[in-house]
């Protein structure tokens, strides 16, 4: 029988981290404290156990005592389609042409047609911070009245997806998209409109993101 640490360890190379310090770094861990858990100088809590299965994909359960499967029966997921918030535009950068895409678990209330977007930058820094999750459901509806007012994820008439504050134009079915930074875009047609439905931030994204070609502990 396997050890904690030992398990710890084969959790955390199977995810995809050949080293200690990577992990601890990406999920915001203390670096001596996680290796001194690792290597079994400190043993570590059943607390501690559910934080760092939650980040390498395993049940706090196996991780803690072994009991019961490695892996829960796997949660559904939705993709995580580009990147937004990069630039002054809120332009949403798409994932398209990689082999795979990253995903993430379906927010709460959230269907099939649940997608997410990934924040890069601080230009949305009131609205979601870099490294956070916006999900919307890609229906691909028309803009309603009750979205005006609100940050929406759009697509223009002319093909391009931005993420801003909807308002109304000059006139029947103009838009004027407005974002913390730059200018706003006035007057456009719209082909679609989504309000956000979950804003997951950073420290949680980085906890529940599952990144294309990861490992996992079979």
């Amino acid at each position: 029988m396997a050890e904690r640490h030992d398990r710890l360890r084969q959790a955390r190379i199977a995810a995809g981290f050949d080293r200690a310090s990577d992990a601890a770094a990406r999920f915001g861990w203390n670096e001596n404290t996680y290796k001194s858990n690792e290597n079994g100088n400190a043993p570590f809590s059943f607390r501690k156990a559910r934080d760092y299965a939650e980040a390498f994909g395993v049940r706090a359960e196996w991780l803690y005592d072994e009991t019961g499967p490695v892996q829960a029966t796997a949660e559904p997921m939705v993709r995580i389609i580009g990147r937004v918030g990069a630039d002054s535009e809120g332009a949403v950068i798409h994932t398209t042409g990689q082999e795979g895409f990253d995903t993430a678990p379906v927010p709460p209330g959230g269907t099939s047609a649940a997608v997410a977007l990934e924040v890069v930058g601080h230009s949305m820094r009131a609205v979601a911070e870099d490294g956070s999750l916006i999900y919307f459901e890609d229906q691909r509806n028309p803009p309603t009245p009750d979205m005006l007012g609100y940050y929406c994820i759009v697509e223009t008439e002319d093909g391009r997806v931005l993420f801003k504050r909807l308002l109304r134009g000059s006139g029947p079915g103009l838009y004027v998209l407005e974002s913390q930074v730059g200018p706003p875009i006035e007057d456009v047609r719209l082909r679609w409109a989504a309000e956000p439905t979950a804003i997951i931030p950073p420290k949680q994204a980085r906890r529940i993101i599952r990144r294309a070609g990861e490992r996992q502990v079979a």
